[in-house]
C-alpha cells in the first residue's frame, strides 16, 4: 500500500514540474523554480500593464483615425482607433485587409462611442513576397482616409 506521504510528495513534484514547464524554467531545485516563476509573473504583470497603458493612451478624443501596425512572428498586429464611430469604417478596414491579402486570424472590435480595432492579420502570399509593416500601415491609412473623405459632412 502506498503511503499518503509518498502520494503527497509525488503530487507536489508533478506540480513543480508543471510550474517549471509553464514558466520555461531550467531550474532543478524547488526554490529556484519558485524564483523563476516569480520572475515570470512579474514579466507578465509588466506586459499587462503595458497593454493597459497603450489601451488607455489610445482612447483619445479626436476624429482622425490612428493606425498602428506591428510585425509579429507570422503576420501583423493592426490597430485602428478613432475618437468617433461612424458606419462603414469597419467594412472599409476589412476591405483593405482583403486587398492586401491579409487573413484576419483574430480581432477585437469596439464600436460603441468610439472605434477601436485590434486585429492579427496573417499574409498568405503565393508569390513568396513578404509584406512589411509599413506597407500594411500605408494601405490601411489610405483606405481610412478615402473612407473619411467620402463621409466628410463638409465635402
Amino acid at each position: 500500500m502506498v503511503s499518503r506521504e509518498y502520494n503527497r510528495d509525488s503530487s507536489l513534484r508533478e506540480k513543480f514540474q508543471l510550474l517549471r514547464s509553464i514558466t520555461n524554467s531550467n531550474a532543478e531545485s524547488e526554490t529556484s523554480i519558485i524564483m523563476d516563476a516569480s520572475k515570470y509573473i512579474k514579466k507578465l504583470k509588466q506586459k499587462v500593464e503595458k497593454i493597459n497603458n497603450e489601451t488607455t493612451s489610445e482612447q483619445y478624443d479626436t476624429t482622425d483615425p490612428m493606425v498602428r501596425v506591428e510585425t509579429l512572428e507570422k503576420g501583423f498586429m493592426i490597430k485602428v482607433m478613432s475618437g468617433k464611430n461612424e458606419a462603414g469604417l469597419l467594412v472599409c478596414v476589412l476591405e483593405a485587409f482583403e486587398y492586401l491579402g491579409l487573413e484576419v486570424v483574430e480581432a477585437r472590435v469596439s464600436c460603441m462611442d468610439s472605434f477601436s480595432l485590434h486585429a492579427i492579420g496573417s499574409s498568405h502570399n503565393d508569390d513568396g513576397e513578404s509584406m512589411d509593416a509599413e506597407a500594411v500601415k500605408q494601405a490601411v491609412v489610405v483606405a481610412v482616409r478615402t473612407w473619411s473623405d467620402s463621409h466628410d459632412p463638409k465635402g
